[in-house]
């Protein structure tokens, strides 16, 4: 099996999370500037066997896209036309920054370290992906 990819796309930073090959467990992989998104996905891809991309789909509470969507979707079509292989899927991020600070909190991190954007990023990330995975495995 192939490795699934997620993405929690943001306007500075974007974090991403990856599957064991087996597609068992979702880890957090790291967090990239957003201006080298695309390189980095395309690099991570000619190095490792992926399967999949799923994206964080980001939503207000009334379930309509919110504004960052207007940034998301161009970087989707354009993951789709260069990767027309790679099935991309969107998955509702909404409360994901929330529990990768409840996870940061309960995982016993310090005040000061969880204040670091980039690693919610990440984690929010690994929480798109253990969504998606968990949805696949109960349907």
């Amino acid at each position: 099996m192939a490795r699934i990819l997620s993405i929690d796309y943001g306007k500075k930073r974007t974090g991403l999370a990856v599957t064991d090959p087996l597609q068992l467990i979702a880890n957090g992989l790291t967090t990239v500037e957003t201006t080298a998104l695309e390189a980095f996905v395309m690099d991570y891809i000619n190095k490792e066997e992926v399967e999949r991309i799923v994206v964080g789909r980001p939503r207000q509470m009334s379930g309509e896209d919110s504004e960052n969507m207007r940034r998301v979707e161009p970087f989707v079509n354009r993951l789709r036309k260069l990767l027309p292989h790679i099935p991309v899927e969107y998955v509702d991020e909404r409360f994901t920054s929330v529990l990768a600070h409840r996870a940061m909190i309960d995982g016993g991190l310090k005040k000061k370290d969880r204040q670091n954007k980039a690693l919610v990023d990440e984690i929010s990330a690994c929480i798109i992906l253990q969504s998606y995975m968990d949805s696949k495995r109960f349907s």
